[in-house]
């Protein structure tokens, strides 16, 4: 096993589960909120305001001037670049540290843009039937489907406008990926099987 995993996700899909379960398998590490703790250590920001900018891009001036305040100066020579950027640049240089430590799954982040210049990467993407996506998120956040729907379009609102700000890629579309997947067809079990059946076909 040489290659590297990255996962798209839509939510609701299973995105998370399916890669946590794939690197299991696999034996190979896995991140989701994990790399978030790496790119934190790395760079120098405070774990707290890489989560808050966690795929999510944000384009107000005066907002990524008052949390520069608390950036800490991830490199003096970016000292103009507003704090989502330069947080995104810390994910970005995490995650290309960690592809070169060895075979792993990493989950959103704009990982696949990340890595296009790796030989060893397959990237997939995780998509599913609303009825499938909402009945996951109700039980997992105990919420009303009507609550799940609105928390399912933000969500996939604020990946989308991330990875397309981002990106020179656009989220969901089928050309970004080499493989899209509806987790709703073969289910949890099924889509980590068939990923592993993909990446075994490739190497």
């Amino acid at each position: 096993m040489k290659t590297v995993i990255t996962i798209g996700r839509q939510f609701g899909s299973g995105g998370h589960e399916i890669g946590e379960r794939l690197a299991k398998e696999l034996n190979i590490p896995f991140y989701d909120k994990e790399l978030l703790t790496r790119a934190a250590k790395e760079s120098g920001f405070c774990e707290e305001i890489v989560q808050m900018h966690d795929e999510r891009p944000t384009n107000s001036f005066l907002y990524n001037l008052v949390m520069d305040t608390y950036s800490f100066g991830y490199s003096t020579n970016m000292v103009d670049m507003p704090i989502s950027q330069k947080v995104f640049l810390a994910q970005f240089d995490a995650i290309r540290k960690i592809a070169d430590e060895g075979p792993c799954v990493i989950v959103g982040r704009c990982a696949d843009y990340a890595l296009e210049e790796y030989e060893n990467v397959v990237n997939i993407f995780i998509c599913g039937n609303e009825a499938c996506k909402l009945k996951r998120i109700t039980e997992k956040y105990d919420l009303s489907e009507t609550k799940a729907k609105d928390m399912m379009i933000k969500k996939d609102r604020q990946r989308q406008s991330y990875y397309n700000y981002y990106s020179t890629k656009k989220w969901g579309r089928a050309d970004s990926y080499d493989l899209t997947i509806n987790s709703s067809v073969l289910g949890i079990d099924g889509t980590v099987e068939l990923i592993k059946n993909f990446v075994s076909l490739k190497e």
